[in-house]
């Protein structure tokens, strides 16, 4: 018998693997579905804040609050997404030089 054999009752590992912790989700955060939830001090901020949502086609539930400190970390996380950085890649020994000389690589630049 294989160690990958399941002994158990098949219905409690279906409800186990359904919902599970998923990085995928369907529902993106920032849509009509699930929207954002930020907490501004003033009006003024307010406006400006549902404008900057407008221009990047994001839906949020503002809460204007005198009284408790700003909140918008989850509109910043979305806005400030990390870009993959990605290098070119260097060329084989045999290759024609990326300098422009019509040598090879090893006899040029490498």
């Amino acid at each position: 018998m294989s160690k990958m054999f399941f002994k158990g009752r098949i219905e409690t590992r279906q409800n186990h693997v359904k919902s599970g912790y998923s990085t995928k989700r369907d529902v993106k955060l920032g849509t009509s579905e699930l929207p954002l939830t930020l907490t501004v001090c003033s009006d003024a901020r307010k406006l400006e804040i549902e404008e900057q949502l407008t221009s990047q086609d994001l839906f949020a539930n503002i809460t204007v609050d005198e009284k408790s400190e700003e909140n918008i970390l989850e509109l910043e996380a979305i806005l400030n997404k990390p870009k993959t950085t990605t290098f070119d890649k260097t060329p084989n020994r045999n290759d024609p030089c990326i300098c422009g000389s019509g040598k090879k690589y090893k006899k040029c630049c490498a």
